[in-house]
């Protein structure tokens, strides 16, 4: 399994169109089976069928005025909020007849959490916890009370995603943002149900949690190997901005119409979040085009510091917001 860190800071768009692109790639056997485990911006992923609902909009301008940058998200589900102080994941999986084994892989990733978090001395569960955000049978939560864990799945022709985020720190920040963006959904939230698991344990952060993973697919019998993202990778994401902008143009589907495509590549056979409705819709692959910044070359060594792509002008000192 490649292991993927790289990160895209200030660019919270483009980290999703990654890990779409990502799934593409691994759907039409371009590259194996992929793992990103990384640090994400302060943003606040919103699903297609949270677009549809009548306070929409308003929930995007209060994620913007908590400083959340809203997002359309791959997996299906209601809206989550993914903070810097935060482990987000995105697993692509090749899988001829993925739309057959979605529980499965919902019950493999969770269970690599649970494994996980109990190696870091925490009471992690598998399950719901009444009243809380995105609520889904997966959701790992910390002695029956916290939800620190939200999945969600995407299936194509010849792959599937699972993804979501383990919140570490900064549940004060996580429930404000929340709150107010269900409110205006018009969906259920106990604020008291999120946190993180440094609200436990506040010595820990998101590298011992993705380490404790590590070790958890290694015990399980994978090959892990580090890995960072050639340049062509961020070519196919920008193609795939459209579809993950907070608004979207009456265009943004051409993103997945192609000029020239072999057939089936990059086709949606269903959006899935377990403990909420299936919807199946079909699309195609485009070419992409270049972005100005390049990712680095692969690297072999599991214990060196992720990738990091800043655009010009983002901060990198005090006055980013941690």
């Amino acid at each position: 399994m490649r292991i993927h860190r790289d990160r895209f800071p200030g660019q919270a768009l483009v980290d999703t169109a990654v890990s779409h692109a990502l799934l593409r790639r691994v759907a039409s056997r371009r590259v194996g089976e992929s793992l990103r485990l990384y640090q994400p911006d302060d943003v606040l992923l919103f699903s297609s069928l949270d677009a549809r609902r009548p306070g929409y909009l308003r929930a995007v301008e209060h994620a913007r005025a908590r400083r959340f940058e809203p997002v359309i998200r791959l997996a299906g589900g209601h809206a989550a909020a993914f903070l810097e102080r935060s482990m987000a994941f995105a697993w692509a999986s090749p899988d001829a007849q993925a739309h057959l084994h979605i529980r499965t892989r919902f019950e493999r990733l969770a269970r690599w959490i649970v494994l996980a978090l109990r190696r870091l001395d925490l009471d992690a569960r598998l399950g719901a916890v009444p009243g809380e955000y995105c609520p889904g049978e997966f959701s790992v939560n910390i002695a029956g009370r916290v939800k620190v864990m939200g999945v969600g799945q995407r299936v194509i022709r010849g792959g599937a995603h699972v993804g979501g985020v383990l919140t570490v720190a900064g549940s004060e920040s996580l429930r404000a943002a929340l709150v107010p963006v269900y409110q205006a959904l018009d969906l259920e939230f106990r604020p008291e149900t999120a946190g993180g698991i440094a609200d436990f344990d506040p010595c820990l952060g998101p590298q011992d949690v993705s380490a404790a993973l590590i070790e958890v697919l290694r015990d399980e019998g994978q090959q892990v190997e580090a890995r960072r993202f050639d340049p062509g990778i961020l070519s196919e994401a920008e193609a795939l901005l459209p579809l993950h902008a907070a608004v979207r143009g009456a265009d943004a589907g051409a993103a997945l119409r192609p000029r020239s495509a072999a057939a089936g590549e990059g086709k949606t056979i269903v959006q899935t979040q377990i403990g909420d409705s299936t919807r199946a819709v079909e699309s195609r692959t485009p070419p992409g085009r270049s972005l100005p910044r390049a990712a680095s070359k692969a690297s072999s060594n599991l214990g060196a510091q992720p990738a990091t792509h800043r655009p010009a002008g983002h901060p990198t000192g005090p006055g980013r917001r941690t």
